[in-house]
């Protein structure tokens, strides 16, 4: 029996069979994905075979071949990682500037992450709403920025449905996974494109202006005029896994643009002669921020966190 996984939580997996039920299912203890070290060998969104039991129950016996996914590394598990979800259309990157604030690494590594996945990343800048002079300002510098770069961006506050008409044809028929850092808004959101969902809220620690996790597990959420939302967990940091040295500046899409014109074709963009990429930041054609995003991620090879 065929079905798609709509829930996940941690021990269980609720799937939605070709006919319409739902049934709750266990993984095999010997069930492993080839290739991949996982935390999670089956995801929210994978297609998958079950066989039922006398219980009414059902083990997942097999997973159909993927056409994407999104992974990060596991919490306190470097040669591990963490599949947020698969099989997916689009991801919609809830991001704030303030209470709490998204920092641009956060954002950039997600987007490296993305990309080397082929996911198509949207940036929402929630809670517009409730930004003094400064704090607007900067987010105009951040849209100018990403949009400049490729990435489509849409202010709104999910609070007060400021913004949210114009999002509504891009998740038609699509599955859009929402992510974010804890607190940005992503259950407010969510709520505000699905009102009879009333998922849960909680306010952001004035005391360090943070998010509380209110998601606890990864679940899917059927759009009435065709689609789906993922809802995940909020994440504080984002763990690129499984990548390469020498690919990482391919997943920044300026950086590629500019690096077919480096002198050595292994250039690593830090202290070559000749490297395009230096130039061009140099020259203000590519961000300072985005570099340093860059930088962070070479160091996480530098700690053994990628693949020889």
């Amino acid at each position: 029996m065929r079905g798609l996984v709509i829930k996940n939580t941690g021990s269980w997996y609720q799937v939605k069979t070709d006919e319409g039920n739902l049934i709750e299912c266990k993984v095999r203890g010997n069930f492993r994905l080839k290739g991949i070290r996982s935390t999670n060998p089956v995801a929210v969104g994978d297609y998958v075979f079950i066989t039922l039991n006398s219980e009414g129950t059902a083990f997942i016996t097999e997973i159909e071949d993927r056409k994407n996914y999104i992974i990060r590394k596991a919490t306190n598990l470097s040669k591990q990682s963490h599949i947020l979800a698969a099989n997916v259309d689009q991801v919609i990157l809830i991001i704030t500037v303030a209470r709490p604030v998204t920092s641009t690494v956060f954002i950039d590594r997600f987007l490296a992450g993305a990309e080397a996945y082929r996911v198509p990343v949207v940036l929402l800048f929630n809670k517009v709403d409730d930004l003094n002079d400064d704090e607007m300002l900067y987010l105009d510098k951040l849209i100018n920025l990403y949009e400049t770069i490729g990435y489509q961006c849409y202010r709104v506050s999910a609070k007060f449905g400021q913004g949210l008409s114009a999002i509504m044809s891009a998740l038609k028929d699509k599955v859009t996974l929402v992510s974010g850092n804890s607190g940005v808004g992503k259950s407010s959101f969510i709520n505000a494109i699905l009102p009879n969902l009333k998922l849960r809220t909680a306010e952001i620690s004035d005391i360090h202006e943070t998010g509380m996790h209110t998601t606890t597990f990864s679940e899917m959420y059927e759009i009435p005029d065709g689609g789906y939302l993922i809802d995940t967990p909020g994440i504080k940091g984002f763990g690129t896994f499984d990548m390469e040295e020498g690919e990482i500046g391919h997943y920044f899409k300026e950086f590629f643009f500019f690096s077919k014109d480096c002198k050595y074709g292994n250039c690593t963009h830090t202290h070559e002669p000749g490297c395009a990429v230096l130039k061009a930041i140099k020259e203000h054609l590519i961000s300072e921020s985005r570099y340093q995003s860059y930088l962070s991620m070479l160091e996480d090879h530098e700690e053994g966190k990628y693949r020889k």
